[in-house]
């Protein structure tokens, strides 16, 4: 029996022309995108299909371009009848998954996603933090490079993505030191990102406190699918939590190895990623590696990939 997860990508999957295909081919899509327009007052369809890339990659439109894009895709997906048990987005894509969920309506949080990605850019001055990914080092080896790279100042995990690979952030000497530790204790690779801000650690406090301002005028509903919580890799159980959720979210870091373990504990036995890219499902891929279980895993971000997911399912 297929038991299905939607998985929802984050920022740093966004690309110029994403969704395009889709949007000109399906009018529930399309609608998405104009909403958005309306809801920002801004063009952002034309911003995701036609760019500049500049533009694209500043935090406070790809936030919503993203959210935008997935919740187009999603349209579609449900119109040929496909739904998910459970679903969880990594970061940004958390609120993805909580549109499907219809704890925030659309429009509401194509508008909070935008707050979201300002507080977040403004938080720490620009060139004073950092990300990397370690790649190829035990979780206990990575502890113990940020242990001792914080001399040089602040350095924490940031996602727990897959096995085998943590992002680390924080203020960039501290970050770049990790990093030649990790190395020296036999990280295959330890590669600074780029990014425009130190996301997923306590340098974000500042913008998470913002977040919880903006929350309070926010309508929250009861979840009518299951959710899985970055920060705690479990489930949401009640709509009272998820603003504290969200508000910790932006400054701790993302359990999103622990999110797919615990879905597949539950049966799942078949990932789709809504959304630009295929990051999520490689990590789904490794993680599941150490069950005997067997697994399909879809990406679906434009009309091959959707059709693709069509003929299969």
């Amino acid at each position: 029996m297929r038991k299905i997860a939607f998985l929802f990508p984050g920022q740093g999957a966004q690309y110029i022309g994403m969704g395009k295909e889709i949007a000109e081919k399906y009018p529930s899509a399309n609608k998405i995108f104009q909403i958005s327009n309306e809801s920002l007052n801004l063009d952002l369809k034309n911003l995701c299909f036609e760019g500049p890339d500049e533009e694209l990659m500043k935090t406070e439109f790809t936030q919503p371009a993203i959210l935008t894009t997935s919740v187009a895709i999603l349209k579609v997906i449900g119109e040929h009848g496909i739904n998910a048990e459970i679903c969880a987005g990594l970061s940004l894509g958390e609120y993805t998954a909580l549109v499907y969920s219809n704890v925030l309506s659309f429009e509401e949080a194509v508008k909070l996603v935008k707050k979201r990605g300002r507080f977040m850019q403004e938080a720490v001055p620009e060139g004073k933090g950092a990300m990397a990914a370690i790649i190829g080092l035990d979780n206990s080896l990575v502890m113990e490079a940020m242990d001792k790279a914080r001399t040089k100042g602040v350095v924490e995990g940031a996602n727990y993505n897959c096995p085998g690979q943590i992002v680390i952030s924080g203020e960039v000497e501290a970050v770049k030191d990790a990093c030649t530790i990790a190395k020296e204790l036999g990280a295959k690779k330890a590669t600074l990102l780029s990014v425009s801000a130190p996301f997923h650690c306590s340098l974000l406090k500042n913008a998470g406190d913002k977040l919880k301002d903006e929350l309070v005028n926010v309508s929250i509903n009861q979840p009518i699918k299951k959710i899985i919580s970055n920060v705690t890799g479990d489930y949401i159980i009640n709509s009272d939590e998820i603003k504290d959720l969200l508000t910790k979210q932006v400054s701790m870091p993302v359990l999103w190895e622990k999110s797919i373990e615990q879905m597949i504990d539950d049966g799942i036995n078949t990932f789709i990623e809504i959304g630009p890219g295929k990051t999520l499902i490689g990590f789904a891929k490794k993680i599941s590696k150490k069950y005997d279980n067997e697994f399909d895993y879809f990406n679906v971000e434009n009309i091959e990939t959707l059709d693709n997911l069509l003929t299969k399912i």
